[in-house]
């Protein structure tokens, strides 16, 4: 009897050990595999898609490309599907009311998971937080609309082109568009002709080797004179490179300035003419006397219009002068005759 006791104790403690090795191995599995950790350590958001594109309990749940939890459940919810994520504490601080889940693949062709953008702004969400979701850019779907959008257009297009609206429907159904096109070739084909023959300024230059000459002769020449400028030869190089001159230029706008400073202010009599208005006045009415002054001398009027205008009075004033250079000339000749001094003491 004490033996069978014995027995059943050792079995009951490898038994023991047994199923302690077991779990400790399970938890050990779970902590180094799960990325979402143990279920203590988790928390659950939940979101909501149009179309999970065959997601399944068990997906991974990615941050920034980093994986942080499982799919708990896939289930629909009205028109929509409803997913419970599990994530891990930790992660709290990155996803936030900004953040947005969007359906994803591990790979090219691999099963669909989920993508959570990490956010720094916005509120931490709690167990039981509903986390928006958004639309994962550059899926199938959205190459297939697209495609068919372009094929709608195309359609479109060649709509119009065979009901000859636009400039490639005219040219496809207009006959007078197409004789103006026909024209247009004809014409440039003869100006081709001409050039290759060499008529005109252009053909010429093409086809005569002393227009060529001459056009390389002076580019040569732009460049010397270029490079004279750039030496600093010349008035115009000189105005380019001498600081001399530039500060002379600079001493001359500086003068210009002051000068136009005191015409503004008024300081002297160019200034006081731009400025004050009684000198304005007085020259506007000596400007408008010696205009009446002038039109009475063309009318003849007073001793001097009469003197431009009186041939008679002229005539008498030039033989008054012939007479008197002549009595001044006999004067000279014989100053006695004229001069006649008598002295007498009484």
């Amino acid at each position: 009897m004490p033996r069978t006791r014995s027995l059943g104790w050792s079995e009951l403690k490898i038994g023991i050990i047994t199923v302690a090795s077991v779990a400790l191995a399970i938890m050990m599995i779970l902590a180094v595999g799960g990325q979402g950790g143990f279920g203590w350590q988790q928390y659950e958001l939940r979101t909501r898609f149009a179309d999970v594109q065959g997601l399944k309990s068990g997906a991974v749940v990615r941050v920034a490309g980093v994986e942080v939890g499982k799919v708990g459940a896939v289930q629909l919810s009205g028109s929509e599907v409803e997913v419970l994520l599990k994530v891990h504490e930790e992660n709290k601080s990155r996803i936030t009311t900004e953040s947005r889940a969007t359906i994803g693949s591990l790979s090219l062709l691999g099963e669909p998971i989920i993508d959570i953008s990490p956010s720094t702004a916005g509120t931490s969400l709690n167990d039981g937080d509903v986390i928006q979701s958004g639309r994962t850019p550059g899926q199938l779907a959205d190459v297939a609309e697209g495609a068919t959008q372009s094929l709608d257009q195309v359609t479109q297009m060649l709509r119009e082109i065979r009901e000859g609206r636009g400039t490639v429907g005219k040219l496809f159904t207009d006959d007078q568009v197409y004789k103006e096109v026909q024209a247009l070739i004809a014409s440039v084909n003869v100006v081709a002709g001409e050039l290759g023959r060499g008529q005109g300024t252009l053909g010429m230059l093409i086809k005569d080797p002393a227009a060529y000459r001459r056009l390389n002769g002076a580019l040569g020449d732009l460049q010397a004179m270029t490079t004279r400028i750039n030496a600093g030869e010349g008035s115009l190089g000189r105005l380019l490179t001498d600081d001399a001159l530039a500060r002379s230029l600079t001493s001359a706008t500086a003068n210009f300035d002051q000068v136009s400073a005191r015409l503004n202010r008024g300081d002297n009599t160019v200034g006081r003419l731009l400025t004050e208005r009684e000198l304005y006045d007085r020259l506007h009415g000596m400007t408008t006397r010696l205009d009446a002054l002038t039109q009475d001398l063309q009318k003849g009027q007073g001793t001097a219009g009469q003197l431009l205008h009186d041939k008679q009075l002229y005539e008498n004033m030039n033989a008054a002068a012939s007479e008197l250079r002549q009595l001044v000339g006999d004067i000279r000749k014989d100053p006695r005759k004229y001069l006649n001094v008598r002295v007498s003491i009484f």
